[in-house]
């Protein structure tokens, strides 16, 4: 049995329960937005603070890499669930910027089922967080999440047929886009972060 010197630093397994937590609370405050006109800009301002606060846990899992000496697991895969959670913030928070922006009123009902798959996505992801410490029961988490990104990537198709099939005009058929791909973009991240796990998985077994 191998004997290590020096202890893992696991703080990072907190870290990463934390920034998940973030993203469950900024899909909720999300699902909030797309349905809720009358509150949308105090409810984006609430998700600037929270990818504030994502960007401030991300900055702190990058330090904390730096000054350790020995980490849970590979520095570089570290790094990537770090960035691969922060991206998922980060394109949260375009989306409902970009609606506040460009000043959209009702939006299609799949942007609301696009958000409503962002919501499961965070919960599973942040269920998963803690399970890194054991490395147990991980495979039905990223099983999971790659299938609700092939959900979100179905959605995305109907939702562009429906952008161009006449009901729209061509500015709003724009704008409309523009938040649709961010809320792709959130999916396709949330499966970053679940391929990532996957791969401290294999190699930690």
């Amino acid at each position: 049995m191998a004997f290590r010197l020096t202890p893992r630093d696991s703080s990072f397994y907190d870290m990463f329960t934390a920034s998940a937590a973030n993203l469950v609370e900024a899909t909720d405050v999300l699902s909030e937005f797309v349905h809720e006109h009358t509150r949308r800009e105090e409810l984006a301002e609430k998700l600037r603070d929270l990818e504030h606060k994502g960007d401030s846990a991300t900055h702190a899992i990058f330090r904390q890499v730096n000054s350790s000496f020995v980490t849970p697991f590979d520095r570089e895969d570290i790094y990537n669930l770090a960035s691969d959670l922060d991206d998922v913030m980060d394109c949260i928070e375009a989306a409902a910027d970009l609606v506040v922006l460009t000043k959209l009123g009702t939006l299609p009902a799949e942007m609301g089922q696009q958000v409503a798959l962002l919501q499961r996505c965070a919960q599973v992801t942040a269920e998963s967080m803690p399970r890194l410490r054991s490395m147990k029961d991980l495979a039905d988490y990223w099983i999971e999440v790659n299938r609700l990104e092939n959900e979100a990537d179905k959605l995305y198709r109907r939702l562009l047929s429906r952008l161009y099939s006449g009901e729209f005009d061509a500015l709003e058929i724009l704008k409309l886009k523009e938040v649709a791909d961010q809320l792709e973009e959130a999916a396709d991240a949330f499966e970053h972060v679940a391929n990532v796990v996957e791969t401290i998985a294999v190699k930690e077994s």
